[in-house]
């Protein structure tokens, strides 16, 4: 579990490294324990609002699967998703989600709206926050601390 948050925080460091918010993705087949998909945020660089890691990494995922849903796959994300995040995983039907850093201005599914409480969620996921809370929260404050 420690090996694939190690690979979305160096997913988010390179979205730092291209002027990207430092978010990274990566999605774990759980049946053969192989990640499948990855990905930083190019919000920017594609002038595209939608270019979220986490959309990118769920994007990718299906791709490869070949299919819609992602049922036997685990999503690992630096940051907690946001509420267009947080819908886009209840749609692909995601099994787990581990975040690192919470978002209390942002966040989709510990704050915010809490997209899989409300009852017209169409699947939740399994959800567990804080894994490498510090070191991914130090990656957004130190990208906000050289931008501003």
């Amino acid at each position: 579990m420690k090996d694939f948050m190690q690979q979305a925080i160096a997913e988010a460091e390179k979205a730092a490294q291209r002027g990207e918010v430092p978010v990274g993705a990566v999605i774990v087949d759980s049946a053969s324990n192989t990640v499948i998909a990855a990905a930083g945020n190019r919000v920017e660089e594609r002038q595209d609002p939608l270019a979220h890691a986490e959309m990118l990494a769920i994007r990718a995922a299906l791709e490869k699967q070949g299919g819609k849903y992602l049922e036997s796959c685990d999503l690992y994300v630096t940051l907690e998703p946001c509420p267009l995040c947080a819908a886009a995983i209840s749609l692909a039907r995601l099994r787990r989600i581990y975040f690192g850093a919470y978002d209390p201005k942002s966040g989709g599914t510990e704050h915010g709206p809490r997209i899989f409480d409300h009852d017209t969620c169409h699947h939740k996921p399994d959800v567990y926050g804080g894994l490498e809370e510090s070191r991914c929260a130090a990656l957004m404050t130190d990208f906000f601390s050289q931008i501003r």
